[in-house]
């Protein structure tokens, strides 16, 4: 939700005076995306991740994600319903998927 009302803001600040007009929505998911494969494969954690104390992770080693991971992360994370659907060990699909898991930092 952080990320989200984040990006709409940078979103309102891109699109200016024609903010409430229909571009916002798709013009907010752009900037959603690019910002959480970014901060992903760079720093391992979007900024509402790490306001929220959590971190993405690879489950194979203490490796960066890496921009693939990141981005197929990302791309999955788009369609709403990966992150919606857990397995046993409280993973979501998109994580599953990629090698990934969200972690608790502190």
């Amino acid at each position: 939700m952080i990320d989200w009302l984040s990006s709409a803001g940078v979103a309102a600040l891109i699109i200016g005076e024609g903010a409430l007009e229909g571009a916002i929505g798709t013009v907010t998911l752009m900037v959603w995306f690019v910002v959480g494969v970014v901060t992903v494969s760079i720093f391992s954690f979007t900024p509402g991740q790490i306001c929220m104390g959590m971190q993405v992770a690879r489950v194979d080693g203490p490796h960066r994600v890496g921009i693939r991971r990141a981005l197929g992360r990302q791309a999955l994370l788009v369609f709403v319903v990966p992150g919606l659907i857990t397995d046993v060990d409280g993973r979501g699909m998109q994580d599953r998927a990629t090698g990934t898991a969200l972690v608790r930092t502190r």
